[in-house]
């Protein structure tokens, strides 16, 4: 693959608000202008190497759900179109072409909503020694990648760069938002989750589960960051999937299986990932990509 990688950004002349695990934020004025690289995180540690095509595949991914769950509750998305961008940002159009998004500058609600759909990762391993999730009591006997009954909201906290998000129960969310926070944004990620994962399962996909964010844009609560992506879901392939057993997966779980095998201890520094494993994992972006949005990046 000879697709030019993005680790860094660096766009001297534009205003540096945030530098995340994976997307840099910049303040364009009315705007922020977040930058998809092509870094991965896992275990919360960011890789050395960087994936080819992941931050246009992150990009097109998140608009296309924000187009799709528009209708359920507004978004921050102005345009991933260069075009459209302030005229501070024409110099850098090439390195931004593609991996960028305009939004509305919102107030993020400090909490990750995940939805789980399937019993897997963190919260399998949750179940398995209290019976739980996130302080929810769940039935007996349930096995590895079963489906449940309805979508399970399980918040957590925001952790910075190098820490870890710790789930935590809807009655700990409400401490650090207000109750009719919690209960709007907890619909919201239900009802935006349920709509994108039946629409998935029509195209050969079952969304395990997501994370999504929400901020406040003129005393509203709106869908930000980024939203169904690789990066922020399990999706499993449905002609594979078989209950009582770990996924095959066309996210990160990928990386974090490798990670795994060689006995990683989820702590800087990273290993170096093999070539075979990067270029699979690429591949595994881009036939999401494809498979549900019918884009192919060239």
């Amino acid at each position: 693959m000879n697709k030019k990688i993005i680790l860094q950004t660096n766009f001297p002349n534009l205003k540096l608000v945030k530098k995340g695990k994976v997307r840099d934020i910049y303040d364009v004025g009315e705007f922020y202008l977040i930058v998809s690289t092509d870094r991965l995180s896992a275990f919360d540690v960011i890789m050395a190497q960087g994936i080819p095509f992941k931050g246009e595949v992150l990009t097109r991914i998140s608009k296309f759900w924000f187009d799709f769950s528009k209708d359920i509750i507004p978004n921050h998305l102005i345009s991933i179109d260069v075009k459209d961008f302030p005229k501070e940002c024409a110099e850098y159009a090439e390195d931004l072409k593609g991996r960028s998004m305009l939004v509305k500058k919102a107030e993020v609600v400090p909490i990750e909503c995940i939805v789980r759909g399937y019993i897997s990762g963190s919260g399998w391993n949750d179940y398995k020694k209290t019976g739980k999730i996130s302080g929810i009591n769940l039935p007996a006997g349930l096995v590895e990648s079963e489906k449940f009954s309805e979508p399970l909201f399980t918040p957590s906290t925001k952790a910075e760069i190098g820490l870890h998000d710790e789930n935590i129960s809807e009655k700990d969310a409400e401490k650090i938002v207000d109750k009719t926070t919690v209960e709007t944004i907890k619909n919201a990620t239900l009802d935006v989750y349920k709509a994108a994962a039946d629409f998935a399962l029509s195209k050969g996909i079952i969304i395990a589960d997501t994370k999504m964010e929400f901020g406040f844009y003129n005393g509203r609560v709106i869908l930000v960051d980024e939203v169904l992506t690789p990066d922020s879901s399990r999706f499993w392939p449905l002609g594979k999937y078989e209950k009582g057993r770990a996924q095959e997966s066309y996210d990160k779980q990928f990386v974090r299986d490798y990670l795994l095998s060689i006995n990683f201890n989820k702590q800087p520094p990273p290993p170096q990932l093999p070539e075979d494993i990067i270029t699979k994992t690429s591949e595994k972006y881009l036939e999401v990509l494809y498979k549900l949005t019918g884009e192919k990046i060239a």
